[in-house]
């Protein structure tokens, strides 16, 4: 698959006193918003990170955004999912990551 025919995300929980859960489209950022926004995610504590088709974009958003709503209705000392868990559930729309054979 050409690097142009996926979409970087990352699920991400805010460090602050929030410590809410996002997600990020690296490639579909603004150009007036890019910089907050990966800032915002940096600042952050890493949960997954992957690269989804395009094809099946809109619908990978669907379900990751189902899994960032789970995780903010978590009790925040007990929110969390594991990595196999989101992987399982985001089978269909993954793709390899540069440089990683495909499943």
């Amino acid at each position: 698959m050409a690097a142009d025919d996926k979409t970087m995300f990352e699920i991400f929980r805010e460090t602050d006193y929030n410590r809410g859960f996002h997600c990020i489209f690296y490639t579909d950022l603004e150009e007036h918003a890019r910089e907050r926004e990966i800032a915002k995610a940096a600042s952050g504590e890493t949960i997954y990170t992957g690269f989804v088709a395009d094809d099946v974009k809109e619908a990978a958003r669907e379900e990751i955004d189902r899994i960032v709503d789970e995780l903010n209705e978590m009790e925040e000392d007990e929110a969390g999912m594991p990595k196999t868990s989101i992987e399982q559930r985001l089978a269909p729309y993954l793709v390899a990551r540069p440089g990683e054979a495909t499943h």
